[in-house]
């Protein structure tokens, strides 16, 4: 080939690619009958791509304050999203079967699964069973050792001297804590302490949601090549095998040895997948992988929703008395137990209102269209498409939520009615068509359960060994925003005062 061709041949792939790309796009025309923000066209949507990378929480709110009750579309770099607004439609979208619209598959394309995790994860999801079911059913007895993990983290990342103020940049702190205290029930002391094994699980956490930011950035036809060349998987698998292996092999070889009599098996993460796992999947390997996707669902997630519920603690420090008078009042009859975090009705509601106004993404409901769908609206949804439902704006409405735009953090204390009865959607794990953080329905998160009784220990371990309040108070630290992920502020610092009594 000529060296001067070159340029020539290079425009003329380029211009391929160019088609190739518009030609991709141009497929979603199907949507046209759905309300689009900003240009619809194959290029100029691009223009509402770019917006909604930098300012994705005003593009939302714009869309539900045009077409509440309804639905609008926004354009990403590769399609256009279908957004449903208000309960009714979340409601609706909650009672379609997976085969119709699939939430596995939606996040087979967020999270570039093929590339991140592995397809294998996402088709033997044994672990999700774990989760529902052994991770909350043993959480009583493992308690204690939840306890332990959280006095033992915050008095290594907390000011221990009673002198004064001292600043903690909070979100790095929280999310050690939250992976030790996780990984105490996942793998056990003393791996769940191991500086190397933290490392491995906060950088696998972050480079899941890095990488398919970054293949998402393409056309499809290239996440293949983008995919391959960024996919840290086999690395982290390898590292994450290395440690756990003497750990596994033990536990595999006292399985085989003692057949039937399991009695003295420890209780925790490891056992339980080796437990319900088949055949094929009760390796190493297999195991391994699952730690790594369990802590990429448990770690950011919940550090992030901690954080922002410390950050409002700090900015309102006023209420970190009510909380503190709770707290003492219940451990002082119940003691530190999974039985006394539920008594804790402050608390919960303190929690339940941060996520309210600071959910960690803008589409905690997402799904694919498996085959063409269609709404009680006569709205069709073609095959391909992604539906998700807006939280943020539906969280922010006077409608649903009385002086929705206010921090008020016991107006989910109330639980009670006229009658004495408990209203079970006040609690911060439960979830109804207006209030969504963990998702709805029977694809909402397995693991909020768990969540919600370790933020709930955490804060209360807090409240009652620490002051906290912000430098200048009031301010609360601006939070960072990427597409329709919402993280606590990464760099901003929170006092905290060691109290001199308990």
């Amino acid at each position: 080939m000529d060296s001067d061709s070159l340029p020539v041949y290079g425009l003329a792939v380029a211009v391929v690619l160019l088609l190739i790309f518009i030609y991709d796009r141009c497929r979603f025309s199907e949507l046209n009958s759905i309300p689009a923000l900003g240009p619809s066209g194959a290029l100029s949507s691009w223009f509402g791509a770019v917006r909604f990378i930098l300012d994705a929480p005003a593009m939302v709110q714009e869309g539900y304050q045009k077409h509440k009750g309804g639905m609008f579309r926004v354009p990403l770099i590769d399609r256009w999203v279908v957004v449903l607004t208000g309960p009714r439609l979340i409601e609706e979208l909650r009672k379609v079967p997976e085969d119709e619209l699939s939430f596995d598959h939606a996040m087979r394309d967020l999270l570039q699964v093929k590339y991140t995790f592995g397809i294998d994860a996402q088709e033997y999801p044994y672990h999700v069973h774990v989760t529902r079911n052994h991770l909350s059913r043993n959480l009583q007895v493992l308690f204690p050792d939840v306890y332990d993990e959280i006095t033992h983290v915050f008095r290594t990342i907390m000011p221990s001297d009673q002198g004064g103020w001292a600043k903690v940049r909070l979100y790095p702190e929280i999310v050690k804590a939250m992976c030790r205290v996780s990984n105490r029930i996942f793998v056990g002391l003393p791996l769940s302490r191991s500086p190397e094994f933290e490392a491995l699980q906060q950088q696998f956490a972050l480079q899941v949601v890095m990488r398919a930011s970054i293949v998402n950035f393409f056309p499809k036809f290239a996440h293949p090549i983008i995919g391959r060349l960024l996919t840290n998987t086999p690395s982290s698998i390898r590292r994450c095998m290395a440690l756990l292996e003497p750990i596994v092999e033990e536990r595999l070889r006292n399985i085989e040895q003692s057949r039937d009599d399991c009695s003295d098996k420890p209780n925790d993460m490891i056992s339980w997948l080796i437990e319900v796992s088949d055949k094929e999947h009760r390796t190493l390997r297999s195991i391994c992988l699952r730690i790594l996707v369990l802590n990429f669902a448990a770690l950011h997630t919940t550090a992030q929703s901690f954080t922002h519920a410390l950050f409002f603690l700090a900015a309102y420090p006023q209420y970190s008395t009510p909380l503190r008078e709770e707290v003492s009042a219940v451990i002082d009859q119940e003691g530190w137990t999974k039985n006394a975090m539920t008594k804790l009705e402050k608390m919960d509601s303190f929690l339940k209102e941060s996520q309210r106004l600071r959910s960690t993404t803008l589409f905690p409901i997402m799904r694919k269209a498996m085959r063409p769908f269609v709404f009680s609206n006569g709205t069709v949804i073609p095959s391909g498409t992604h539906v998700v439902a807006a939280s943020s704006p539906m969280h922010l409405d006077d409608e649903y939520f009385e002086s929705a735009s206010e921090f008020r953090p016991f107006r989910f204390s109330q639980r009670e009615d006229d009658e004495g009865i408990k209203d079970p959607q006040c609690l911060l794990a439960s979830t109804s068509s207006n209030y969504i953080p963990f998702g709805y329905g029977t694809r909402a998160c397995p693991g909020r359960f768990f969540a919600s009784s370790v933020m709930k220990a955490m804060m209360a371990y807090l409240v009652l060994n620490y002051d906290i309040s912000l430098e200048k108070e009031g301010e609360r630290p601006p939070d960072e925003w990427f597409m329709m992920n919402c993280s606590p502020n990464r760099k901003a610092e929170v006092m905290f005062r060691r109290r001199r009594s308990t």
